[in-house]
């Protein structure tokens, strides 16, 4: 089906606007990824969405899309730890790498995959790059206690292409959120997600419930994957889709905080997560607490 004849049933405002099904959202994103549209087509699309809200059969189906679309990362006997990592440090260090070392040191390979979508905030990339891991080029398997990083673009220039039209139109799309929710792993996996709005927990919930996703859902800091250092978030876990919480939330912040960094540039970042990983800081609890889950996950499966 044409792509007009989508926004048309998408487009009709919050209210008027009708829910596509798992097929017809598959063929939508499918044609955006594909770039067979244009440019006013893909802004139609995006603004659409963004007034209707997505359902999980709708997130299902562009996920089915960008499936057929990734350059799959080999997968070997362990699982691999997906870790996306898009909206960066604006407040607070970006401990996001740290996450992927402690998991990795587990014996764990892990993969952290992302792109900056907020102008003026500190990366991801920028952190691994000051702790000597630079962006993979090219897809490969990672192997067993290693943490590699690969740019969106590498696994999916569509996808890249998407989420840059936030900087057109000022506006997050459907691409932010599937950033989130993407395995692209060809074999044992274990998504890391995170949501920045309750109403994004309960949506992304259904979502992995419905695709039969293996993954961990948190609140995350700043709507990074990784564990707010001062206080334990809910962490809800999915095994072939079946949820279970792990943790409830914690209000307030810990009786004890950690000796985060004062400054959250990349360097001063680094500096910190070596110091936790040569022991001469504490790992704060709530990122060993999420640590820990994983383990036991990705053991489990």
């Amino acid at each position: 089906m044409s792509i007009g004849k989508y926004i048309k049933e998408i487009g009709r405002g919050k209210d008027g606007a009708r829910a596509l099904t798992r097929e017809q959202a598959a063929d939508l994103m499918g044609q955006v990824l594909d770039a067979t549209v244009t440019d006013l087509e893909i802004g139609a699309f995006c603004l659409a969405m963004r007034i209707k809200g997505e359902t999980a059969e709708e997130m299902a189906g562009f996920l089915d899309a960008t499936r057929e679309r990734l350059t799959l990362v080999p997968a070997g006997e362990k699982p691999v730890i997906v870790i996306p990592s898009y909206n960066g440090a604006r407040k607070l260090p970006l401990l996001t790498p740290l996450l992927a070392l402690l998991l990795a040191r587990e014996g764990l390979p892990v993969l952290v995959h992302g792109t900056a979508t907020e102008s003026g905030r500190i990366s991801a990339q920028e952190v691994l790059a000051a702790l000597d891991i630079p962006a993979q080029e090219a897809i490969k398997t990672i192997a067993p206690g290693e943490v590699a990083f690969i740019p969106t673009g590498v696994l999916c220039p569509g996808m890249q292409r998407l989420l840059d039209v936030r900087k057109v139109i000022g506006l997050r799309n459907p691409a932010h959120s599937l950033v989130k929710l993407m395995d692209p792993c060809a074999g044992k996996s274990l998504v890391v997600s995170s949501y920045t709005h309750p109403e994004y927990a309960l949506s992304m919930a259904a979502t992995f419930e419905l695709i039969g996703a293996n993954a961990l859902l948190l609140r995350g800091t700043e709507g990074e994957s990784v564990a707010d250092p001062r206080r334990t978030p809910k962490m809800q876990a999915f095994v072939a889709g079946q949820p279970t919480d792990l943790l409830a939330y914690q209000s307030g912040s810990l009786t004890t905080l950690p000796e985060l960094p004062l400054e959250i540039d990349a360097a001063s970042t680094a500096t910190y997560i070596r110091q936790v990983m040569d022991g001469a800081q504490p790992v704060p609890a709530p990122i060993a607490q999420q640590v820990a889950h994983l383990v036991r996950l990705a053991n489990a499966l």
